[in-house]
């Protein structure tokens, strides 16, 4: 290798360097905003959903208990026996 050919080397070694650089400091910030992103939108929803499900349970339940048991197994009158 010549002497000539050094300089060249090591700027473009100190090129690749700072691109590389940027590019992670660039994927730092978009992870950034994706997972606070993630955090305000996301979140609160599977948290309310998680609500909603609770309250359908519960009134199921209150109204198994007020009817017997029968908004549980469908409502529908109990089968005849023979």
């Amino acid at each position: 290798m010549s002497t000539a050919a050094l300089p060249q080397l090591r700027a473009s070694l100190a090129d690749g360097a700072y691109g590389a650089w940027r590019l992670t400091r660039s994927t730092g910030k978009a992870a950034w905003i994706a997972v606070s992103s993630f955090l305000i939108l996301v979140v609160p929803l599977i948290i309310e959903l998680d609500r909603e499900q609770q309250l359908v349970e519960f009134e199921a339940q209150q109204l198994g208990a007020l009817t017997g048991g029968a908004g549980q197994t469908g409502g529908g009158p109990p089968a005849a026996t023979k």
